[in-house]
């Protein structure tokens, strides 16, 4: 059987109140300059795509290159907003085996983890780059600009993963543990 709801009866004056509480103070430090690159970007595209939907839906005369340009952006985002999950430890990982290690082999292998992650970051950004040198005289479909623009965003944002890479690595050194080892002492940053 289900229990039936109570509901406490408030006063609107009681309502009012509720909103005089003082606000927490903003705070800006918590964000990298990854951050605020990708939060440009995906104000460009946002705006990339409004012109499309308004040129289309509204001019019924749509403009071709608003489509590459929010594509491209889109690429740019998810580059740049994988370098904030670096920072973060917020990529997808599994730590279901660290919790039946013992703590020293824990340790040994968030160590092999660190450098592995970081290992691969910067060689796949080497890749990028011989990708980028093959390429370099490619232009866009409908707009005349080079892909290498974009490219060198990609090229950049593995750049600042393997250096937050590298500053996440040096911090589960000194601290001892990882978000692998101990992702409770991880949840408040949340």
């Amino acid at each position: 059987m289900q229990q039936p709801e109570v509901h406490t009866q408030i006063s609107a004056e009681e309502i009012a109140h509720t909103f005089e509480e003082q606000a927490q103070p903003v705070s800006l430090a918590g964000y990298g300059v990854e951050d605020w690159a990708t939060l440009a970007v995906f104000w460009l595209m946002a705006l990339a795509v409004f012109l499309q939907f308004f040129t289309r839906y509204v001019l019924n005369d749509s403009f071709a290159w608003t489509e590459e340009i929010a594509t491209y952006c889109l690429v740019a985002i998810v580059f740049l907003g994988s370098s904030m999950c670096v920072r973060l430890g917020r990529h997808i990982h599994v730590d279901f085996l660290f919790r039946y290690l013992p703590r020293a082999a824990a340790r040994v292998l968030a160590t092999a983890v660190d450098f592995v992650r970081t290992a691969f970051i910067g060689y796949a950004g080497y890749l990028v780059w011989r990708f980028m040198s093959i390429i370099h005289d490619e232009t866009m479909t409908t707009v005349d600009l080079p892909k290498n623009l974009i490219y060198g965003l990609v090229f950049a944002a593995f750049v600042l993963m393997f250096l937050r890479s590298v500053q996440v690595s040096v911090q589960n050194w000194r601290r001892g543990y990882s978000i692998l080892e101990r992702p409770e002492a991880f949840e408040q940053a949340a």
